[in-house]
């Protein structure tokens, strides 16, 4: 089984001011092992050359490089796996395009998706999100640290907690039954200030969530 550390870090050029790539190099010099790249906003070509430009980043720290929504891109890029969303290719779709060795991830926001997502051969599920949310335009609604304990008496393989986790939040999801927090916006603490120069702390930010998941 699939063994997940406990941040699961996001990439988001807007609320940082920074390429992927200066995002990537941040968060594993902060400790990162698991990194997402995602940006809904590029082309198929643009995700690409960032997924080119990061992975021998992320592997020469033996740290993991999912790519978000776009299955093509992790094939292309030949990263170490592709994150789905609802309305996306299906699991076993992009499992037969990816092959076995790939991770593949999930989201769900229901007790019936999640039911679903046991059927099929997803590495790991995600669920959420747990609090309420600004990294999408139309989120689905907050599902609460009670469904991450429901979904943890059903779950046979790690379960991803994402949504409005801050540092401070983290350690109740974890207790909740997470076995990793996926996060965004709370380790770009600038994202809220109009500062087009400002580059926020994400390593600080980083080694904050891993302190407080160590405990």
């Amino acid at each position: 089984m699939l063994q997940l550390p406990k941040l699961y870090a996001i990439t988001d050029c807007q609320m940082s001011n920074c390429t992927h790539e200066e995002i990537v190099h941040m968060l594993l010099a902060g400790g990162a092992q698991l990194i997402q790249l995602r940006d809904k906003d590029a082309s198929a070509r643009e995700l690409l050359d960032a997924a080119r430009k990061c992975l021998p980043i992320t592997r020469a720290a033996k740290a993991k490089l999912i790519i978000n929504d776009r299955v093509d891109v992790a094939l292309t890029a030949d990263a170490d796996g592709v994150h789905l969303g609802q309305d996306d290719l299906a699991v076993e779709e992009a499992r037969e395009i990816l092959g076995e060795e790939k991770i593949i991830g999930v989201s769900t926001h229901s007790l019936d998706q999640f039911c679903a997502a046991l059927e099929t051969s997803a590495n790991y599920i995600a669920v959420g999100p747990i609090f309420p949310t600004k990294t999408k335009e139309n989120p689905s609604p907050v599902v609460g640290l009670e469904f991450v304990r429901e979904a943890k008496k059903l779950a046979d393989r790690p379960l991803v907690a994402i949504g409005g986790i801050t540092v401070e939040r983290a350690p109740e999801v974890i207790a909740a039954g997470a076995d990793s927090v996926a996060v965004i916006s709370a380790l770009y603490p600038f994202a809220e200030i109009q500062d087009f120069f400002a580059k926020p702390d994400i390593t600080g930010r980083v080694r904050a969530f891993l302190d407080v998941l160590s405990k």
